[in-house]
């Protein structure tokens, strides 16, 4: 697939796509497997075999928050990925039956038992249940036989992960929100790694889930979310130097208006000196259209920190990552027809975007330079509402074709969206907004990127 990521200074999440033309990560974008089909890998975990990758899921393919599979998907570069067989699916008379809730897979390897060890937040219909789940496997993608689900030293489990460190033992631990989601906790596994057997340390009163551990030069680094229902809001990290010990006290991994550019953390997954953040963008009306927002986790300031990159690519060999640079074209040097009006804010690129865009209100972009190859095109805007918007955009006088724009926080805070356009050799004109009888977010700017 590819990845499609958007760049701004508040901005959103990832798209990934099948295209093999160019192997990019587009946060945001509607990402496919290797048949084409939208890939179903939500609340992810990333399992490292060798020189292959798999990515465990969940199918909201039926856009629903009940069980239907945890999916399991093959890469050897984190970019293609192959569907396999589901690596888990429901058992009726159990805690996995189709109507209850299995989500944010995350499998290991026992290197004790040869054997493949999948965790997971198990739950009823309504979350009262509030439990771990483990099912196991002699192969990387099963599939899994379930083994039980339970409430790990007698305590609530909702949001949770695992995370496996790098002593001699292989020690892994359980990440958990605990307590009503009040408690934050992590606890030892056993050596099957079949249970919990005492608790590591524990962050209370802090209300987190959606959890992560990346460890840097000896420290270990908590990445997680405040609870918030399926909305977004500012993913925070913690730091020690002991899974044992106290944890530092919270910051943010993003700039804070941003809500996480509008994502949730699934998984962190390390990358040389930094990591890749792998988080969700949920759709709760639509589920199975949810996208991701993978964005590179930077530590050099020390500390670390999102990069916001509407397209992206990797060097697993190098452990790097580099992101592509665009052509920008401001929305207020476009011809303005309707009611749209230009806005005048510092928080805009130049001090200036097109608002009232909608319900008659255009602007068309002239001597927007294209390859003939396809491109991603990222559009920085903002959405004061609540809820989402969408805008049209039109090609050269052709078909128009829907985008997406999720709220951004306010109407000073600027995200982007990725779109695939087929842009001629040369000079283009697009519009935005035309025969939409519903207001799109405001325009503040495009960024025009050469890989397709």
């Amino acid at each position: 697939m590819q990845f499609i990521v958007p760049q701004i200074a508040l901005i959103l999440p990832f798209i990934v796509t099948s295209v093999l033309a160019d192997y990019v990560i587009v946060p945001g974008a509607s990402w496919t497997d290797t048949s084409g089909t939208v890939i179903q890998g939500h609340g992810a975990g990333i399992l490292t075999v060798g020189d292959e990758f798999y990515w465990f899921g969940e199918d909201k393919a039926d856009n629903s928050y009940l069980f239907s599979a945890v999916t399991c998907y093959k890469s050897t570069d984190l970019l293609s990925w192959e569907r396999q067989n589901d690596a888990l699916t429901p058992i009726n008379g159990t805690m996995i039956s189709t109507a209850d809730v299995v989500e944010r897979p995350k499998v290991v390897y026992n290197k004790k038992n040869s054997e493949y060890v999948m965790w997971f937040h198990s739950d009823n219909a309504d979350y009262s249940a509030a439990m771990v789940g483990v099912a196991t496997s002699e192969t990387p993608c099963g599939p899994y036989a379930y083994k039980a689900s339970w409430k790990p030293l007698g305590a609530d489990s909702r949001d949770m992960s695992i995370y496996q460190d790098d002593d001699e033992n292989q020690t892994a631990y359980l990440l958990y929100a605990s307590d009503n989601n009040v408690d934050f906790k992590i606890s030892v596994l056993d050596q099957n790694y079949y249970n919990v057997t005492a608790l590591a340390s524990e962050i209370p009163n802090i209300n987190l889930e959606a959890p992560g551990i990346v460890k840097k030069d000896s420290i270990y680094y908590l990445i997680a979310s405040h609870t918030s229902g399926w909305a977004p809001n500012p993913n925070k990290w913690f730091s020690t130097t002991s899974l044992y010990s106290n944890w530092s006290t919270q910051n943010d991994i993003a700039p804070e208006a941003t809500n996480t550019y509008f994502s949730q953390n699934a998984y962190d997954f390390p990358l040389g000196p930094n990591a890749i953040y792998m988080g969700d963008r949920w759709r709760p009306d639509v589920l199975g259209s949810s996208t991701y927002i993978w964005l590179p986790l930077d530590w050099s300031t020390g500390v670390p920190q999102l990069v916001w990159a509407d397209v992206w690519s990797i060097d697993l060999a190098a452990g790097t990552y580099t992101v592509a640079t665009g052509t920008t074209y401001q929305a207020e040097d476009g011809v303005l027809g309707g009611g749209a009006e230009i806005f005048n804010n510092t928080a805009y690129s130049g001090g200036e975007a097109v608002g009232w865009l909608g319900e008659g209100g255009t602007v068309t972009l002239n001597n927007v330079q294209g390859n003939g190859q396809g491109q991603w095109v990222s559009l920085y805007y903002a959405n004061g509402d609540s809820t989402w918007r969408n805008t049209t955009v039109s090609v050269n006088g052709g078909p128009t074709i829907l985008v997406d724009q999720p709220n951004t926080g306010g109407p000073l805070v600027i995200l982007s969206v990725p779109v695939k356009l087929d842009l001629r050799l040369g000079s283009n004109s697009i519009t935005f907004a035309i025969n939409q009888t519903t207001y799109a977010g405001d325009l503040d700017r495009i960024i025009v990127y050469n890989q397709g």
